[in-house]
């Protein structure tokens, strides 16, 4: 059912819980709604601005567009055989439910994103990702509706461009509105376990389940819950340098955290650096650095968007002038 109303508050619908209204805001349960939506005379004089679960955007006070929810919902598997499954999930169906409820069929390879908040249709535009594994590693295909087209089209995991956190979605904002998502899931246990805490807590005969509940139990101690301190999960990316910067700062900070890349760059660990540069638990406000895990960036009351960028930058700064290393947001700031 199509439903859409005027000067609407974005505010239940971020995370972070920014103050925020949209000049217009339509939420769609079908792909028809979607396509009578923007055949509007709205949809013709407004940006289109895609909303999912607001998890990992930062929002301006008014954005003067027509604000789309997705909220097409169903589960399906298309096709599978004795290794694997094809399964067609909705850009609606909220991540971790779902994740939860592929491991209860038996199809593996999702379980390192447990309880990764927001929806499966934003999982692409970030190529979210977690403890080793990218949910680009089990996209099989993507139905999205491109706007500069107006067409319908299916995109395999090599057109939509993916990488640390970035996609073809990401990169051309507004161009895309995704309503399905088909993953590849094995019917075989292919267990991640790079990450050092995974390993050692998930025992000495790990399965996908204890994995996942491994990985829910370690998120809940480090991660705040967005339902009680408002937050987007990690606020900064870790960094990627060349390995005689990382080899000069592992001669001065032999604790860093450190995972090699194939081009033989090196992934540093944006939280200890955060921690490090003396920003964990630290506030400006109401807006600060979480006390458990300096990577998040929470907001424990009535925040403006300036109030984020504000710690942003110092943040930043501070990692800098300390690694000479800049930071990079991961959460995409909306501003029309």
């Amino acid at each position: 059912m199509l439903q859409c109303e005027q000067n609407a508050s974005l505010k239940p619908f971020n995370t972070l819980s920014l103050n925020s209204t949209a000049r217009y805001l339509a939420s769609v349960t079908t792909e028809d709604d979607l396509l009578a939506i923007l055949q509007s005379v709205t949809a013709k004089r407004l940006p289109i601005f895609v909303l999912s679960g607001g998890s990992n955007v930062l929002l301006s006070e008014f954005i003067d567009a027509l604000v789309i929810r997705p909220l097409l919902r169903g589960i399906r598997v298309i096709a599978e055989n004795p290794q694997q499954v094809l399964v067609e999930v909705m850009a609606g169906e909220e991540w971790h439910p779902f994740v939860q409820y592929a491991l209860a069929q038996g199809w593996y390879g999702l379980e390192n994103l447990s309880l990764i908040p927001g929806y499966v249709g934003a999982s692409p535009i970030q190529n979210i990702g977690a403890y080793g594994v990218e949910v680009s590693q089990y996209i099989h295909h993507i139905k999205a509706w491109h706007l500069p087209t107006r067409r319908w089209h299916i995109l395999q995991p090599a057109q939509c461009q993916f990488g640390y956190r970035d996609s073809i979605f990401k990169q051309q904002p507004g161009d895309w509105i995704i309503s399905r998502v088909v993953f590849c899931l094995s019917k075989q246990p292919h267990l991640a376990l790079n990450y050092g805490d995974v390993r050692e807590q998930a025992g000495l005969h790990p399965t996908p389940e204890s994995v996942a509940k491994v990985i829910i139990q370690i998120r809940q101690a480090k991660l705040p819950d967005p339902k009680k301190i408002a937050n987007v999960g990690s606020f900064f990316k870790n960094p990627v340098i060349d390995i005689a910067h990382y080899e000069q700062l592992k001669h001065h900070y032999p604790l860093l955290g450190s995972y090699p890349q194939p081009n033989g760059q090196v992934k540093v660990a944006a939280g200890w650096l955060i921690d490090q540069a003396g920003w964990k638990g630290k506030s400006i406000g109401s807006v600060g650095m979480y006390e458990k895990q300096a990577l998040v960036l929470v907001n424990r009351d009535i925040a403006s968007l300036a109030d984020v960028q504000q710690v942003s930058k110092a943040v930043q700064d501070s990692v800098f002038q300390k690694f000479s290393i800049r930071l990079e947001q991961e959460p995409v700031l909306v501003n029309f």
